[in-house]
């Protein structure tokens, strides 16, 4: 078995034919042989675009409010670690190791050797690492589309879906109508479900219908008023204002804020 980070990857990206292979028995069933059920609220991101600013944002204000966040995102740019990311700081590479040693032990046991994608095998590490380091809250960062990502088999406490846009087509479809189904597959029955984007596909509103998810949609539940040097945030348990604009840019941030501070109020 590799013995550091980079031996790790190197032979997880070798563990599956395909580089995308979207479902959740295989990850559901290394799952379970890990015991990995979070006790702790878990906030899951999923969306075309505003995925990682909105996880970001979750991850700032959750953290200046005290709690131990665990935060998984993806892609890295310059290193897996930053991918993982516990009370504010990245994984080191031994924490990682391990973690993938673990997430090997029960994929090649008594289940019969479940042949894990690099994104399943990486989702089920970093949760393993984030319940052993005892966070208070989970955000996670959906990879490709929702319903079948490797995230889902984790039951999110509030789902946020960002935006819905014409993205991975081959894998998810080639409408909005098709793809917002996908992203809504997150939504769970009697949980909050933060919808960001401001015309969304009807599948979407649909499926949260469906199973009795508690929609909160950007424009009618909560919202926000620009101001000069400032904004505001509105939602079910009232107003916010004097708030900073985030250092990123532009109307979509504010989306990306306001939805945010919605799950977070949920």
């Amino acid at each position: 078995m590799p013995k550091d980070l980079a031996g790790w990857l190197a032979y997880i990206e070798r563990q599956h034919p395909q580089t995308i292979a979207l479902g959740l028995e295989r990850v559901e069933r290394v799952r379970a042989a890990m015991g990995l059920a979070p006790a702790v609220p878990v906030i899951t991101v999923a969306g075309t675009n505003g995925k990682g600013s909105t996880c970001a944002l979750l991850e700032a204000m959750l953290s200046a409010a005290g709690y131990r966040v665990g935060l998984y995102t993806s892609p890295h740019l310059l290193r897996y670690n930053e991918r993982v990311r516990i009370a504010g700081r990245e994984a080191d590479d031994a924490s990682l190791a391990s973690a993938f040693a673990r997430v090997e032990a029960a994929r090649a046991g008594k289940n019969g050797d479940t042949r894990l994608t690099y994104f399943e095998f990486g989702t089920l590490a970093a949760v393993d690492l984030f319940l052993r380091s005892a966070v208070d809250v989970l955000v996670l960062e959906v990879g490709m589309g929702g319903r079948l990502d490797a995230v889902n088999a984790f039951d999110a406490d509030c789902a946020i879906v960002t935006s819905v846009g014409l993205d991975h087509m081959d894998y998810l479809g080639a409408t909005r109508e098709a793809i917002g189904h996908e992203k809504a597959g997150i939504f769970r029955a009697g949980k909050a479900a933060v919808l960001a984007d401001p015309a969304p596909p009807a599948s979407v509103l649909a499926q949260a219908q469906a199973i009795g998810a508690s929609l909160l949609r950007i424009g009618q539940e909560f919202g926000c008023d620009r101001e000069p040097g400032q904004w505001s945030f509105w939602g079910p348990a009232g107003r916010i204002s004097g708030l900073p604009y985030p250092a990123l840019n532009g109307r979509i941030q504010l989306q990306n804020a306001s939805a945010a501070l919605a799950a977070l109020e949920a």
